[in-house]
């Protein structure tokens, strides 16, 4: 403290301060502009402003106080100086350097010292911090007040997106017990093409060109996986399958999907407002478009009644829908629709859901996080119904073999041998697989729920 009563003092008297160091100058020169920016100029007018014009006027105003004050600094240390003011005052401070980083892909913020990335599937520490709690939760603030959004001790949790599309959630005590967290899930700015997933080893090519075929021969389709294992990411990829001209209606908690067509009509729902109140779901999206006149309905996620609505459009002539579930396993995906489904119909029985169900789903397909990170598709299978239980036929797998010494998980994918009933609808769409397409490489697969 006592540097920057020294630096303010010469600064006052017009006298160039001698620098301590370089950063605690512009450290001193930081707080000092942004807050003549507080007192002398209208930020929230400035926050409104399109990006380039942001950065263009709060750059003439500190340009047009240094000369003022006479304050000589070096170029690199001028421009040092603008990116503190512009990432602080308009950007999202320390975060900027991490959210301009296209190799980043997630970014995981547990304290003003703990600003953890994934890069490639690994979580490494960064070396960007915070200067404390109360920096933190400035730019949450920061964050949420474009977006409309309230973040206080009576709502200490908050969802939102960012310009460029990037998913955050954050809270704060009490319910965040050591002060402010925040979590951001960027997304490419050009999505990931089925050769890029081919690309990663995410699937082999075999897997690629079924899921092509399924997703143009309008089969129902359901992505299941944990956290962070690859869903959405693969529901944008199949979805680029489906042929031009069908009219696709996405549903999302939260837009990510990024469809490089035309008529696609995007909705997303909203959460309560500061009134507690203006709420619309995902079950009331799902309703409203039937009546939009989809060919194809795709939601984010199912996670409560959207499911029977969801199952009921698929039965209902909306063929080749698609959606995303959190599950482990396919045989847990099944058992959380039935459990979803009660719940919002508590009046339908197992032996009413089972053939719903398997009427609705034709494919499931599985993703896993491994432990070094990548991402795999572990298993395509049908799903069908067979003495009144739900059966799961394995088409393709990923049989993990080991692990390197490295680390790194190894293993093959492979075709179980099962000819998929699916594969006669392929033919009557004009997408016919090879003969030997099923060849088996491994035994056959079957799994009762």
């Amino acid at each position: 403290m006592a540097i920057f009563q020294k630096l303010s003092s010469r600064l006052d008297d017009g006298v160039q301060p001698e620098k301590s160091t370089s950063q605690d100058y512009l450290d001193f020169l930081f707080h000092h502009y942004k807050e003549r920016l507080l007192k002398e100029t209208n930020l929230d007018y400035l926050i409104q402003l399109p990006l380039y014009q942001k950065r263009r006027t709060i750059e003439k105003l500190i340009t047009e106080m240094l000369e003022e004050e006479k304050v000589i600094i070096t170029q690199s240390d001028k421009t040092e100086l603008l990116s503190m003011i512009l990432n602080d005052s308009v950007g999202y401070g320390p975060l900027e350097p991490l959210l301009r980083d296209d190799e980043i892909t997630e970014i995981m913020v547990n304290g003003p010292h703990e600003v953890y990335v994934e890069r490639r599937g690994t979580i490494s520490l960064s070396d960007v911090s915070f200067k404390s709690n109360e920096h933190i939760r400035h730019i949450i603030d920061r964050i949420v007040a474009p977006i409309g959004r309230r973040i206080d001790e009576s709502s200490p949790l908050v969802d939102g997106r960012l310009e460029d599309g990037s998913r955050i959630n954050a809270a704060i005590p009490p319910i965040a017990l050591h002060g402010p967290v925040i979590t951001i899930r960027k997304f490419k700015k050009d999505p990931y093409a089925m050769k890029d997933l081919i690309g990663f080893q995410t699937m082999s090519e075999k897997m690629a060109r079924f899921l092509q075929a399924a997703a143009a021969s309008k089969m129902n389709i359901i992505i299941s996986g944990g956290t962070g294992s690859g869903k959405t990411t693969l529901l944008n990829v199949v979805s680029a399958a489906i042929p031009v001209g069908e009219r696709i209606i996405t549903i999302e908690d939260m837009a990510e999907l990024r469809l490089n067509r035309k008529n696609v009509v995007s909705l997303e729902a909203r959460p309560v407002n500061m009134e507690g109140t203006g709420e619309i779901s995902i079950r009331q999206l799902v309703k409203n478009a039937l009546r939009m006149r989809p060919d194809r309905i795709i939601v984010g996620e199912v996670r409560g009644g959207e499911a029977l609505d969801m199952l009921q459009a698929m039965n209902t002539g909306h063929e080749g829908s698609l959606t995303t579930i959190h599950a482990n396993s396919p045989q847990d995906a099944m058992s959380r629709l039935e459990a979803m489904i009660m719940m919002s119909n508590p009046s339908m029985t197992v032996d009413v859901i089972r053939p719903f169900i398997s009427s609705a789903i034709q494919l499931v397909v599985q993703t896993l996080r491994l432990t070094d990170g990548t991402r795999k598709i572990v298993s395509i299978a049908e799903a069908g119904l067979e003495n009144g239980q739900l059966k799961l036929k394995d088409i393709f797998r990923f049989d993990r073999k080991g692990v390197e010494l490295n680390g790194r998980v190894i293993g093959d994918f492979t075709a179980t041998g099962y000819v998929p009933a699916c594969a006669a609808r392929f033919r009557s769409f004009g997408q016919e697989l090879p003969a030997d397409w099923f060849a088996p490489e491994g035994g056959r697969n079957e799994r009762a729920v």
